[in-house]
């Protein structure tokens, strides 16, 4: 049996599993974050070091912007699948390097499905995950005979989802294998599948049979996929140009101005309804892209977002393209669309807020691109952790909430469209007084993060140091620092981390390390970290 065979069978074997309480998210490693089957409930996609999993939060916001967590039901998710391929990180193009999802209707919400490709990395696409309120449901998605003459599987990775309600279909974007739609009009039970490629010639579909081959070369790869809420006209984002397929099945061009771009991503909402796509494309190694806009109903084009300085100045260059940036999702509230976006080949990610004008400098940071990107120094998170999915739900009937995951610090969650912030973690209880010293996470290299987590129960003035297993000291991370009284953590986030290095910046050995922290009171916790070393 291959490998996509026997992942398969393991599929099947592992239905039937049920959400049941545990800890709030299954790991603070969260990868995707989608609007839950009713108000105030929220989907989480994360990951831990060993296993993954999905949580449903149930949420409350307690009328001051703050929100707090109700209930939180987890369920993991079978390690031979996963929603999260193996390159994320390290993959340049700008439709493999976000956490699509999707509200499916009967379907829950949908997240692509990769498996193990025969090096045992997750670079097989599989086809979906559907979350919903019974479990997670693995639905494999066959492939044709044709996908044999592509080399990388990533070409046909899902990258996007359509779902049209009143016909209940679930579109798949499949890069080079085109489209599937996923009919369940006859029930989730009884699903109808077909597959379609999109002629590069004639802008048409073409049906996918067994015994059929193809030259690729006479197709567009499609990338995403979006469905129109109010005219239900189909979005198509291919490898040239932006299309629209109308209710009755015609095909035309969405853009003159997109014909001979790369669309790699559309989105569609807000008040009034606007459509917000990337372009983006690789030329001799280095990301060519853009960031445009149509408000939907007018005459006018789609155009490039402007980037407005504190002054409201249009900036000259092209900030987007500058950046290197890549979307990971939007999230639209009201008449404002919440971008979040992620430097291709780097840590760097945010949000960048998008209103009828373009998108504002909040006028902070130093870098070229600081003054737009919403993050950490913003505090948006408390922990210089990648933002890694966003998006809008019904928080209650009058609150539109905003959420966002972050790689290794949980979610995070506004009530007040992101003028205040609640970090959703796992959060072990800590011993008062410095009592529990806990490195978040325990092993690190050289250059990573590892969030030294105390408490004190007064306000207190800190030292933190790092010592090697012959307890020589190798870096002073903080002295007399102040810090305050908290009844969960009085962590400063933005400080109390060791990176790995010693005093002159250069990578300790792998081995274990302790961490001292004492106060001005004459309290002292030690901790403990392993560093896998490395260079620098």
């Amino acid at each position: 049996m291959n490998r996509f065979a026997a992942g398969i069978a393991g599929l099947l074997c592992s239905l039937g599993m049920a959400f049941a309480e545990g800890e709030i998210l299954f790991s603070n490693w969260a990868v995707s974050v989608a609007p839950g089957p009713k108000d105030g409930q929220l989907w989480v996609y994360s990951r831990g070091e060993v296993n993954q999993g999905t949580s449903l939060l149930t949420l409350e916001s307690d009328g001051s912007g703050k929100v707090k967590v109700k209930k939180s039901l987890v369920e993991p998710v079978d390690n031979e699948v996963s929603a999260v391929h193996a390159q994320i990180y390290a993959d340049k193009l700008a439709e493999h390097r976000r956490f699509s999802a999707e509200k499916a209707g009967d379907l829950g919400v949908v997240l692509p499905m990769f498996g193990l490709d025969e090096s045992d990395h997750f670079l097989e696409p599989l086809g979906f995950l559907s979350l919903r309120a019974s479990g997670v449901v693995p639905t494999p998605l066959d492939l044709p005979p044709l996908a044999e003459s592509i080399d990388n599987h990533m070409d046909y990775a899902v990258s996007g989802f359509a779902y049209q309600d009143s016909k209940k279909i679930l579109r798949v974007a499949r890069g080079r294998l085109g489209v599937v739609e996923y009919d369940v009009s006859k029930g989730i039970g009884n699903p109808q599948v077909t597959a379609k490629l999109f002629e590069k010639k004639n802008h048409r579909w073409a049906k996918v049979s067994p015994t059929m081959t193809v030259d690729f070369s006479k197709y567009l790869d499609v990338l995403d996929l979006e469905q129109d809420p109010e005219t239900e006209d189909l979005w198509i984002a291919t490898s040239k140009g932006l299309w629209l397929q109308s209710p009755s099945g015609e095909i035309t061009s969405a853009s003159g101005a997109l014909e001979k771009e790369r669309v790699t991503g559309v989105w569609i909402g807000g008040k009034p309804l606007q459509a917000i796509v990337e372009t983006s494309s690789l030329n001799k190694g280095s990301l060519v892209g853009g960031l445009w806009r149509k408000v939907l109903g007018g005459k006018d084009d789609f155009k490039k977002v402007a980037f407005l300085d504190s002054a409201g100045k249009m900036q000259n260059k092209d900030v987007y393209d500058n950046a290197d940036y890549t979307v990971t999702g939007v999230a639209f509230i009201g008449n404002k669309a919440f971008v979040g976006v992620w430097v291709a080949g780097g840590s760097v990610s945010g949000y960048l807020l998008l209103d009828s004008k373009g998108v504002r400098s909040h006028g902070l940071g130093t870098e070229s691109t600081d003054p737009w990107l919403h993050g950490f120094e913003t505090g948006v998170t408390d922990r210089d952790a990648v933002i890694t999915s966003i998006t809008s739900f019904p928080l209650d009937a009058r609150t539109v909430g905003l959420a966002m995951a972050t790689d290794g610090n949980g979610v995070t969650v506004s009530a007040d469209s992101g003028k205040t912030w609640t970090i959703v973690l796992n959060r072990a209880k800590l011993g008062g007084n410095l009592g529990t010293i806990r490195m978040v996470p325990s092993v690190i290299t050289a250059g990573g993060q590892s969030l030294v987590s105390y408490k004190v129960g007064k306000d207190s003035k800190i030292t933190i140091e790092v010592f090697s297993y012959d307890m020589r000291r190798v870096r002073k991370i903080v002295s007399g620092a102040p810090r305050s009284a908290d009844e969960s953590r009085s962590t400063n986030a933005k400080e109390d981390f060791w990176d790995g290095l010693d005093d002159a910046g250069r990578p300790c050995t792998m081995g274990i390390y302790y961490v001292r922290v004492k106060d001005n009171h004459g309290h002292i916790g030690w901790g403990k970290v392993m560093s896998l070393g490395g260079d620098r």
